[in-house]
């Protein structure tokens, strides 16, 4: 006999913030190394533009988001409860 294709609501959702939480780190390295890519070697950019307090900024900004993110993700698994199979 099958099996039904259907899972819990709860499970489910514990599950994506599992995934989304093992995720986090992947983003926020491409995150973080966007915006160093995105700097130029000319000089005179950087002149008038404020490029390197700009990006700075971009990084702390980043980084703090991705902190509360984590925060989060945290916070929601705390409250979902666990998976109710039982040990196999």
């Amino acid at each position: 006999m099958p099996r039904a294709a259907f899972l819990a609501r709860r499970s489910y959702r514990r599950r994506r913030l599992i995934d989304a939480a093992r995720m986090l780190p992947l983003f926020g390295a491409v995150g973080l190394a966007l915006p160093l890519l995105w700097q130029s070697g000319d000089p005179a950019d950087a002149a008038g533009g404020g490029g390197a307090a700009r990006t700075g900024l971009l990084l702390f900004g980043l980084w703090f988001a991705l902190i509360g993110a984590a925060a989060l993700i945290a916070r929601l698994l705390r409250v979902l409860p666990g998976d109710e199979r039982e040990p196999e």
